[in-house]
């Protein structure tokens, strides 16, 4: 198993919940309440999104015919796949990439996405049919696409999943508790970038991989973007010790959240991370620099207190140096870049001379010699590297 919180009881889930006993409510049912049969979510296809929800706190479905609000962010929905599109995998909370078919039933998170490359979309105002936006398991309605992508997977929802006491089960209250300690003095990477696409995850891995070569145990955030168990996996098989994301903080994806959400999401899970007690985190921010939430979060006071190097990743030379003048311009420095540019020798040279800064491939980011002589590091762990690195604030923005 990859060193990422363990999704509860799945490894048993399919023997759990065929054994189960029947639920034995105290009282009848209330009205709209209905009981789901173990044997029944024993063939529903879980969404990776899902994944901190315990499978015991889920007792019924609330039909949407009488569903007292409209659909809210982290509500967990029972759907039933009406025409495969776009997506034709469900990422499951195991990680395994679920084969879809017309008439699965299917339990995923309403929530809204930014995805240039991909769907915009918004959680819809009712309960009539919607879209498969993200294979990690996020409903929505679609606003607009991509060219290149295909009409969305359709779902029909049946009705919200609820406990035994008729509430709706949201993923918000699965969040993982407060810490008891802040992150403020583990060093702390932050990789950004342009956009989709640019490189972000492979060059967060390789750092990941490089720092844990340099003796540090070397934790992982996914800080933004929508929940999928890909860039997980990545930083796991790097040698992360843990990696954590937005749904580890309650949310399937961060999209359309406040400054405020981003801010708790940073906080709750670098802290989590910190009680670990690991030496150096390594964050990666969703989309690029002009995305809202992604803008909004490197002016956060909060981000420029915990994070002490970044690292950019673009896809190409102009990129690069537009997104390190857009840093700078707000008041924060880059340390290297890397990304998609780096495949380029080429570009890996063009770059360095419109930057003047460390261009770093990824045999570049995995070697600890390399990382001490672009200063991205202090010193070995073992040599006492620097806790004590200060912040990347270069003004006051």
């Amino acid at each position: 198993m990859p060193k990422t919180i363990e999704r509860p009881h799945e490894r048993a889930r399919a023997a759990k919940l065929r054994s189960a006993p029947a639920l034995d409510f105290a009282e009848e049912p209330q009205p709209g309440l209905t009981v789901i049969e173990p044997e029944r979510l024993s063939r529903v296809k879980f969404a990776y999104t899902t994944g901190p929800v315990p499978f015991e706190a889920i007792a019924a479905v609330i039909p949407f015919e009488e569903a007292e609000r409209r659909p809210r962010s982290g509500d967990l929905l029972l759907a039933t796949v009406e025409e495969i599109g776009q997506h034709t995998r469900l990422d499951l909370r195991s990680g395994r990439k679920a084969r879809l078919f017309p008439g699965d039933e299917v339990v995923v998170c309403y929530a809204n996405r930014y995805s240039p490359d991909q769907f915009e979309a918004e959680i819809p105002s009712d309960f009539t049919p919607c879209d498969l936006v993200a294979a990690g398991g996020v409903a929505s309605r679609v606003i607009s696409s991509h060219d290149r992508m295909a009409v969305a997977t359709r779902l029909r929802p049946v009705g919200l999943l609820a406990d035994a006491e008729g509430e709706v089960v949201n993923l918000g209250q699965w969040a993982l508790p407060q810490p008891t300690v802040s992150a403020a003095r583990v060093p702390t990477f932050a990789v950004l970038g342009t956009a989709m696409n640019a490189g972000k995850t492979t060059a967060a891995a390789n750092l990941v991989r490089g720092l844990g070569a340099a003796g540090y145990r070397v934790g992982a955030v996914k800080v933004t973007g929508t929940g999928a168990s890909n860039d997980l996996w990545h930083m796991s098989d790097a040698g992360a010790e843990l990696v954590l994301d937005c749904t580890h903080a309650g949310l399937a994806s961060t999209y359309l959240s406040t400054a405020e959400e981003i801010e708790g999401v940073l906080e709750l899970l670098t802290g989590h991370l910190a009680q670990l007690g690991v030496d150096a985190i390594v964050l990666e921010i969703a989309d690029g620099v002009l995305q809202p939430e992604t803008a909004a979060l490197l002016k956060s006071p909060v981000f420029r207190a915990n994070v002490n190097r970044i690292l950019f990743a673009a896809p190409d030379a102009l990129g690069a140096s537009a997104g390190v003048e857009a840093v700078a311009a707000i008041g924060l420095t880059v340390s290297a870049v890397s990304g998609l540019l780096t495949t380029s020798p080429l570009a890996i040279r063009e770059t360095a001379a419109v930057t003047g800064l460390p261009v770093l491939d990824s045999d570049a980011l995995r070697d600890p010699e390399t990382l001490l002589a672009e200063g991205l590091i202090d010193a070995r762990k073992e040599e006492g590297v620097g806790s004590e690195a200060p912040p990347c604030v270069t003004g006051t923005g």
